[in-house]
């Protein structure tokens, strides 16, 4: 009891010097925060940071549950701000203005209007619903070539892309009363084999997408179009535990040891720190950050504002979403406090590790001898211990087919992040059915997920074709596990 007193007492008093260091230095707000928060994370940190043992961040529990819970070792404020953050995750944001003081702002242009429902306990999104039709989790990107104008150099400066003008960045499939919605994507799709050199015959499934309702005229002749299926948003603060450094080092732009594997970071612009900064987050690695990423979802989702995003997510060519009634009780709907708690939760929320007994120890040296963990590199070391996210958080060249010829940032439209592959055997246990993979959720299964694989992922995809049928299962359950 004494060393806890003493503890809050010594941060009280470093709070108040960095403040007031901060203060002589003139420093804008957004950087006196970011350098307040790192110099306490590292020094008295809270939360998940405070954690330097393992055994409180993981769990081995398979179930529906496992990584909708907190971590050990919260204190009682530090768990009233986690399940303040659940809160706003959770229950749904509702038409401003509204009686309900917390939650009203939504839209007016909008997917869903929570993020559970895209991220169902922290999970994988589902492709379709259970009437068969497509799911909020697969949102619609949008945009135009980069001309490279003056304009649009300064939109790519600070976006990474430059978003359809009439539609925006991303299609909203739903609006509050009094504004049309802009339209709804639907997928059909064309058979492909492939043949094994044992002759086993695998059946892909092509996707064509369709934009079927557009209720604001036709997009823009130059439009790129990317159907982007909700990851899970397992181990979002451990990703920020991993340091530049280790990231970097897996970089091989070149290809100068000739693996045919040549990943290289993505530099995205940063809202909070104004300079680039290295991307981690999201399909295509464009977001530096869990609080930006959440803010721009909160955005591009649910249409809601932050100190990130001040404005409504609607075009100047959308007259009734720019006149649509406003939440007038915050500068925000999401005031800044409730932002940093649903981080909070977010970065102190269990994450599963599977058990590493013999069965999966022999699964992991096949995935390294396939050439799997060239990419998905299989750890990291943390100040917490090791971390198992099966990325290198690096863009690699996928491929023609696998390619949505979008840019983001240092991104070309085939180019992707290695997408992390902790958390696959939660998805059965929270949805009861099968995860659909890849960033458009084409594949059904994890062997359809390698036979996408090109680019870069050639080498790979051949060794595992070439593999015995019984090891290619045996690698298979190994994903399973994951």
């Amino acid at each position: 009891m004494k060393w806890l007193m003493f503890q809050k007492q010594m941060e009280l008093i470093y709070r108040q010097m960095m403040l007031q260091i901060l203060k002589k230095q003139n420093f804008n707000f957004s950087i006196k925060k970011l350098i307040l928060l790192k110099s306490l994370v590292a020094i008295f940190a809270t939360g998940l940071f405070a954690v330097n043992n393992s055994s409180d961040v993981f769990t081995e529990k398979l179930s529906k549950k496992s990584i909708f819970q907190p971590i050990k070792g919260l204190n009682n404020k530090e768990y009233d701000k986690y399940i303040l953050g659940k809160s706003f995750f959770r229950i749904p944001w509702v038409e401003a203005p509204s009686a309900t003081t917390a939650r009203d702002g939504l839209g007016p242009l909008y997917n869903a209007n929570t993020c559970i429902s895209c991220h169902p306990a922290n999970g994988r999104g589902n492709l379709y619903t259970k009437n068969n039709t497509i799911s909020r989790a697969l949102v619609v990107r949008l945009s135009i070539k980069n001309d490279n104008s003056k304009e649009y150099k300064q939109i790519f400066e600070k976006v990474g892309f430059i978003p359809e003008p009439v539609y925006g960045a991303q299609l909203s499939i739903n609006a509050v009363h009094g504004v049309k919605f802009e339209g709804k994507p639907n997928i059909k799709y064309e058979k492909k084999e492939v043949i094994f050199p044992d002759k086993e015959v695998a059946t892909l499934l092509k996707p064509i997408y369709i934009l079927e309702d557009l209720n604001y005229g036709k997009l823009h002749k130059d439009t790129v179009i990317s159907y982007r299926l909700a990851p899970t948003l397992m181990g979002m603060g451990l990703i920020e535990l991993i340091s530049n450094e280790q990231i970097l080092k897996n970089e091989d732009i070149d290809d100068k040891n000739a693996d045919g594997i040549s990943g290289k970071a993505n530099w995205v612009y940063s809202s909070l720190t104004n300079k680039l900064e290295l991307g981690r987050y999201t399909w295509k690695a464009s977001v530096a950050t869990v609080l930006e990423q959440i803010a721009n979802a909160m955005h591009n989702d649910m249409g809601l504002t932050t100190f990130l995003h001040k404005t409504q997510n609607c075009t100047k060519y959308q007259k009734e979403c720019n006149e649509a009634p406003k939440d007038l009780k915050y500068e925000f709907d999401v005031p800044k406090h409730r932002l940093d708690s649903v981080e909070y939760y977010l970065a102190n929320s269990k994450v599963y590790k599977p058990k590493e007994d013999k069965e999966f120890k022999k699964g992991l040296e096949l995935f390294k001898q396939v050439g799997c963990a060239s990419c998905h590199i299989t750890s990291f070391d943390t100040k917490i211990g090791k971390i198992r996210p099966y990325s290198d958080f690096l863009l690699h060249d996928m491929g023609e087919e696998l390619a949505d010829n979008r840019v983001e940032f240092k991104a070309s439209g085939s180019e992707f992040r290695t997408a992390p592959l902790w958390g696959l055997a939660l998805h059965e246990k929270i949805n009861k059915k099968k995860p659909k993979l890849l960033h458009d959720g084409r594949a059904r299964n994890f062997q359809e997920a390698i036979l996408w694989h090109g680019g870069e992922g050639s080498r790979a995809k051949k060794n595992y074709m070439n593999l015995s049928k019984s090891k290619r299962e045996e690698l298979i359950k190994f994903l399973g596990k994951l």
